[in-house]
C-alpha cells in the first residue's frame, strides 16, 4: 500500500521530467541555424539529417560547430534542470532530451542521430563516462578515420565503464541510449560493412 502511494506521488514528477527533457531536446537547432543563415532546409541536402554532420555539408564549419555545441547542451541542460529533484529525475530528463532530439514531434519524428546529445547528457549525469567516451572516440577516429564507427565504439564503452564504476542507474540509461544510437546509425553500419562509408576529411 505504501509503495502504491509513493509511486502515485512520484509519477507526475517523473512524467514532467521526461516531458520537459523531450521539449528541450526537440529544439531542431541544425534546422533553425541553417535557415537563419539563409542556407535553406538542411533536411534537403546530404543525409537529410538535422545534426551537425549534415550541417557541415553546407560548407559552414562554424555553423556546424555551433549546432554540435547546442545539441550537446540540450542534454546537459535537461539533466541539470531536473537533477535537483533527484538523480532519477535528471536521468529521465536526459532520456527525454535524447528522444526529443532523435524523434522530434515537430519534424514528423525525424531528428538527428543523437551522438552530441548523448555526450551532453553524459557530461551532466556521469562525467567520468564522458572521459571514456572521448578517449574511445578519439582512439577509433585516429585509427580508422570513421566518425560513425568512432561514435558506435564510444557508445559501447560508456555503459560498460559506468557499470564498472558502480554507477548502475546511469549505466542502465546509457545502455538504452547506446542501443538507440545504433538503431539511428543503421545506414552507417550498412555502409561500414560494405566498405562505402565516408572517412573523416574525405570529400564527397
Amino acid at each position: 500500500m505504501v509503495e502504491t502511494v509513493s509511486w502515485g506521488a512520484w509519477l507526475p514528477f517523473m512524467v514532467a521530467a521526461l516531458l520537459c527533457g523531450y521539449l528541450i531536446g526537440s529544439i531542431p537547432f541544425g534546422l533553425i541555424l541553417t535557415r537563419f543563415a539563409g542556407l535553406g532546409d538542411v533536411r534537403k541536402i546530404g543525409s537529410g539529417n538535422i545534426g551537425a554532420t549534415n550541417v557541415l555539408r553546407t560548407g559552414n564549419r562554424k555553423l556546424a560547430a555551433l549546432t554540435l555545441l547546442l545539441d550537446a547542451l540540450k542534454g546537459t541542460v535537461a539533466v541539470l534542470l531536473a537533477a535537483p529533484l533527484g538523480e532519477q529525475y535528471g536521468l529521465l530528463a536526459g532520456l527525454g532530451a535524447f528522444l526529443g532530439h532523435t524523434f522530434p514531434v515537430w519534424l514528423g519524428f525525424k531528428g538527428g542521430k543523437g551522438v552530441a546529445t548523448y555526450l551532453g547528457i553524459l557530461i551532466a549525469a556521469a562525467w567520468p563516462g564522458a572521459i571514456v567516451f572521448a578517449i574511445a572516440w578519439l582512439a577509433t577516429a585516429f585509427t580508422t578515420r570513421f566518425s560513425s564507427l568512432s561514435a558506435l565504439v564510444a557508445t559501447v564503452c560508456v555503459p560498460i565503464a559506468l557499470l564498472f564504476l558502480g554507477l548502475k542507474l546511469p549505466a542502465l540509461l546509457f545502455l538504452v541510449l547506446s542501443v538507440l544510437v545504433f538503431i539511428k546509425h543503421r545506414a552507417n553500419i550498412s555502409r561500414l560493412l560494405a566498405g562505402t562509408e565516408t572517412r573523416i576529411g574525405a570529400k564527397g
